[in-house]
This record gives structure tokens, sequence and C-alpha cells, in this order.
């Protein structure tokens, strides 16, 4: 689905976006409800970028964040209760033809895809936040997302990779730990979310 999206959009730089998993759901401009094998997800478009809820227990928000001025992670792999979730990064840099035709081709991509949701922001048709979804082809199959958020006045694309898998039985089975991690790093006890 492409929609036009009726305000200015607020991460107006690359730079500005940051990571966060486990935050509240934020005020969105558009929504797209799915259900992807035993897997419901939530596509949010956000003044501020994008929010994927995924069923009632947890979210990825990726957008300019009050307060948060670290980069983006190139990666991150973090355990969620029954799920094993896997988030990557990276910073397109484009001339302004090169930024033109990427931009055109992914809002094609995205516009008549039963599983995307893209907004366009006024004032620039290659202004775009958009995310598309897949898999779940079966109860254990893994879930993926990806997203763009485009900034032509910067000639900068920001693409990100989502992932969402059960855990292995043998996992659970040897006593690995579901406590979500970072990095290597655990969040303070008592941390409802962990944000970069």
């Amino acid at each position: 689905m492409l929609t036009t999206l009726h305000t200015t959009y607020t991460d107006t730089r690359a730079g500005d976006l940051a990571w966060c998993l486990g935050s509240e759901r934020l005020p969105a401009l558009a929504v797209l409800d799915l259900r992807l094998g035993a897997v419901e997800l939530e596509l949010r478009l956000l003044g501020a970028s994008h929010q994927v809820i995924l069923g009632d227990r947890h979210s990825e928000t990726v957008a300019c964040l009050p307060g948060r001025r670290t980069p983006l992670p190139a990666r991150v792999a973090e355990r969620m209760h029954r799920w094993d979730y896997e988030f990557a990064a990276r910073i397109e840099q484009l001339t302004a033809a090169q930024f033109a035709v990427r931009a055109q081709e992914l809002l094609a991509l995205v516009e008549h895809h039963p599983h995307a949701l893209a907004g366009i922001f006024p004032g620039d048709p290659n202004a775009f936040t958009a995310l598309v979804a897949g898999g779940g082809e079966s109860k254990d199959a893994a879930v993926h997302w990806r997203t763009w958020h485009a900034y032509p006045q910067e000639g900068q694309l920001v693409c990100t990779r989502s992932t969402l898998r059960p855990h292995r039985r043998a996992e659970r089975q040897s006593g690995a730990r579901d406590t979500p991690s970072v990095g290597g790093r655990e969040p303070a006890k008592g941390s409802p979310s962990v944000c970069m």
C-alpha cells in the first residue's frame, strides 16, 4: 500500500535515526496489520520513521527518538522469549540521479505488494519511508521485514533488515538463556526496552 502522508517528516537526517526494541506504540500516520504464519505484525509509519509491533509483547522502532543520538547499530541479535530477533542497518550514499532511480524502483516494488506499506512525505516524491514483510509460510518459519528511509536532501537511503525466528528446540533444551542481549551485553535489570 502506497500513501501520501499529510505531514512534514521530523527525521530530516539519516543521522537522526535511532533503533529501539521494546518501546510503546507511537502515534502512527498509517498502519497495516498482517498475519504471517504464527506471527502477527503491525507495520506503522511514523512522522519520525517506522515501528513494527510484534504480537502484543514486542516492538521494533527506527525513528528520531527524543534524547537518543546514538547512530543506528550495524547489527543486533536479541532473544525475545520464544524468538530470535536479528536487525541490520546500512546507509547507501547516492548521487541525485541514482537516488531518484532507486527511490522510484522501491516505491514501485511496494505499491501493490500485499505485505507492504509506504508513505511519501509532501514536498519531494523521493522522500519516503517504506516497509515490506514476508515469510511465515509455516508455523515454524522465520518472518522478516525490510525498511527504507529516504533522505533526498542528503542523497542517503537508510536500509534495514529484520528477522524473527522461533528458537531451535536444541537451544531451549541446552539451557540457553531467554534474556535479551545486544552485542553480547545484557540490558540493566528491570529495563523494559533496549535502545540505541
